[in-house]
């Protein structure tokens, strides 16, 4: 990229600092950002260790079924992310052998730079090479950026379902982009 940031596969050793920056993230999209979402400090603290504790991120890395690229600044910084795998969402037409975009988010700071789109570009082409057919994706209700992102993609809204954090539950959409 222009500014010298770089999209790169993520590495066993970039788990804490990929840790960090899927906490950062999310907070900065669904606790301070555009898409506010009232959280208890115990619900948020739980969903934060049992999705983005270091130790968490380690295992997803060495998992073979999944992807993570990270885009990287010039000062050597993670400033963006995303995450892929076999399908997981709630949906009669779900299999594991599809694919899933599981996160997509880059930094404040870096949001319409075309940083997510490329990091889309990157997820997307690893799920046709690995895991050819639909791909899925969750995203909240309340995000309608990101759904024109992925509408313009090809996705389309196919279900909904409660995604868990803590003890609460997100209204979420599920969307679907067959494979081509």
């Amino acid at each position: 990229m222009s500014d010298g940031t770089t999209i790169r596969r993520a590495v066993s050793a970039d788990a804490s600092a990929l840790a960090v920056l899927k906490r950062r993230t999310f907070r900065e999209t669904f606790v301070d950002g555009p898409v506010p979402i009232e959280y208890s400090a115990e619900n948020l603290a739980l969903f934060e260790r049992e999705s983005y504790g270091e130790d968490v991120v380690a295992a997803q890395l060495h998992d073979a079924r999944r992807a993570h690229w990270v885009a990287q600044a010039g000062d050597g910084s993670l400033v963006g992310y995303a995450h892929v795998g076999p399908c997981k969402l709630p949906h009669a037409e779900a299999r594991p052998e599809h694919g899933e975009l599981y996160q997509l988010y880059v930094t404040e700071h870096c949001q319409g730079t075309g940083l997510g789109r490329a990091l889309l570009d990157h997820a997307l082409d690893w799920l046709a090479e690995h895991m050819p057919g639909p791909v899925w994706l969750g995203v909240f209700s309340g995000n309608h950026r990101a759904q024109q992102v992925y509408a313009a993609r090809g996705f389309a809204k196919v279900g909904d379902y409660g995604f868990k954090v803590g003890d609460q539950f997100d209204h979420e959409f599920i969307y679907r982009r067959d494979g081509d």
